[in-house]
């Protein structure tokens, strides 16, 4: 649960550092005092966006901090998965916002990204503003809440994978459907470009090849010149060649080696130059003897080539290995539709069998939901009549609805106060005030089902007064009780009595600014801010009496 709350240069808030207990506690204070702004820090807290105006003016940051005690909410896995140190008694959200726009968050002094300090903060707070009372007639909360009371998360779980798997495989008959439909209609087409691909004989390398053949054959005269003429320098005629006056050279220089120091290793030299070129000489004059223009050959290297450029201008390709990933493209939609028919009776089959299974698994989680609502609408009976509301009706009505992610239920709350009125959705019956204790009684069920350690009650007691004020206290002192903080900012002097703890929050003028405060109120405190809240700026001494009265009941 929240233990202490720190905030910095947030809006009016110069500095906010409080300790806040466990059970039950109430905020107080006048209208436009700071309680919303200190529900705007804590929103920012467990992941709402940033904005640079909530930065108090003058300054270049604002900081909210908040320390949690996580020892009895099983909340280790988070953080080693995300690879955060667990602090059981003293875990530390904190969020930093600058002038320039930056939004740093952290955990336990490590930097996270927003969205994990949103995952960690759902589970430790729950802000209900009063905004939220309008969710009671959206169609997704009403089975949302149904859901957590059932407490079906792994039957949920189960019929949300199968029915991504079922949502899948209608997908894939539905592509390969329109595809078989898309090449049936090309399919002579496609036929005529795939035999003229095959027929085109296309190799890797291919073009390249043909095109520096193309290129040799076309300057042949030009090459077999140059070959003769390397071949006249190496060899040459009278013994003039290059070969023969190494050979000469080598000869001389050898027979004076014996006289002269250093020329033994000149003649190895100059022998081993003289068996290479005569090697590369051997070579140059076979590559002459075999190089011949064959005007037959090159006919047949330019009619291949024109036949790859067309085809690569036709398909729109740039070389020989793209040409052959066409030809494999349209082979394969050639062989799938001669196997098409095959191929879309397994998939329809599959589709069909998951169909099934999902229809199945979505009953067994209407079950869950059925048992459930009539576990709802009893307790939800039980606990309206105390709050002024004698002649209930409650029920959860649960109609089919065509398979979807969350199900194949159409759940709607039905609500009536009164003994002559039919039930109706709840959006169409219910006041304000009827509203807001609807709604505390489903987060008291809530409560008991789902382990969260603070809950935040914005004016949750709007449109009601007196006695159901009284019963409203009660049950958030009862829900403050189960090992949770509840916390109820509140304008009733009969909520802010029943508070274990109780908060004020006003505004104070300095020479150079106005700005926002939060103090702990002690017993005598309690007594003037309660008589306040019962007879207005002046305090009367009836209206202490009857502070007294309120607080010793």
């Amino acid at each position: 649960m929240l233990n202490q709350l720190y905030i910095k240069n947030f809006t009016i808030i110069d500095c906010l550092d409080i300790c806040l207990k466990p059970g039950f506690s109430v905020i107080t204070g006048e209208t436009g005092a700071g309680k919303s702004i200190i529900l705007g820090a804590i929103n920012l807290l467990i992941g709402q966006r940033a904005d640079i105006k909530s930065i108090k003016s003058g300054s270049d940051k604002c900081v909210i901090e908040a320390h949690f005690n996580i020892d009895k909410y099983k909340l280790r896995d988070f953080f080693e998965e995300n690879n955060i140190e667990y602090d059981a008694e003293d875990c530390i959200m904190r969020r930093e916002i600058t002038i320039n726009g930056k939004s740093r968050a952290f955990i336990n002094d490590t930097p996270v990204p927003l969205n994990l300090m949103k995952i960690l903060g759902q589970q430790l707070i729950d802000i209900h503003s009063q905004h939220q009372n309008m969710m009671l007639s959206d169609k997704n909360f009403q089975i949302s809440v149904t859901d957590l009371i059932a407490d079906n998360r792994k039957e949920k779980e189960d019929y949300c994978n199968l029915y991504h798997q079922y949502i899948e495989a209608q997908k894939e008959v539905r592509e390969l459907s329109a595809e078989i439909e898309r090449n049936r209609t090309n399919e002579d087409f496609m036929r005529f470009q795939h035999n003229e691909l095959c027929e085109a004989k296309l190799t890797p390398g291919m073009q390249e090849n043909l095109e520096q053949e193309s290129q040799m054959l076309n300057n042949i005269e030009t090459i077999k010149s140059a070959l003769f003429t390397a071949d006249n320098c190496l060899n040459g005629n009278d013994n003039n060649g290059v070969i023969s006056l190494l050979r000469d050279a080598n000869r001389n220089i050898s027979s004076i080696s014996n006289l002269c120091k250093g020329l033994e290793d000149i003649s190895e030299r100059l022998d081993s130059c003289y068996i290479e070129i005569k090697d590369i000489a051997q070579e140059i004059s076979a590559k002459a003897e075999d190089t011949d223009y064959d005007p037959h050959r090159l006919e047949i290297i330019e009619e291949t080539l024109d036949k790859i450029y067309s085809l690569q201008k036709k398909h729109h390709a740039d070389t020989v290995d793209e040409l052959i990933c066409i030809r494999e493209d349209i082979s394969r939609k050639l062989s799938l539709m001669d196997n098409s028919d095959d191929e879309l009776k397994a998939l329809t089959e599959k589709e069909a069998m998951l169909l099934e299974e999902c229809k199945e698994k979505a009953r067994i989680l209407t079950a869950t939901r059925k048992k459930a609502a009539r576990k709802i609408e009893q307790d939800m009976k039980e606990m309206l009549v105390p709050l002024g509301i004698p002649n209930v009706k409650f029920a959860i009505d649960i109609q089919d609805k065509p398979l979807s992610d969350d199900g194949a239920d159409s759940i709607s709350f039905m609500f009536s106060a009164n003994k002559n009125t039919p039930m109706l959705p709840v959006s169409q019956v219910a006041s304000g005030g009827e509203i807001a204790r609807l709604m505390l009684s489903l987060k008291a069920l809530i409560g008991k089902t789902v382990m969260l350690p603070t809950i935040i009650f914005d004016e949750i007691d709007t449109g009601v007064s007196g006695k159901i004020a009284e019963q409203m206290a009660e049950m958030m002192m009862e829900m403050g009780n189960n090992d949770k903080q509840v916390i109820s900012i509140t304008h009733l002097p009969q909520i802010a009595a029943r508070g274990k703890t109780h908060y004020k929050v006003y505004k104070e003028d300095t020479p150079e600014e106005t700005v926002s405060r939060m103090v702990m109120l002690n017993d005598d405190e309690r007594v003037s801010e309660i008589a306040q809240m019962l007879s207005g700026a002046d305090i009367t001494e009836a209206a202490i009496s009857n502070a007294k009265e309120l607080l010793k009941a």
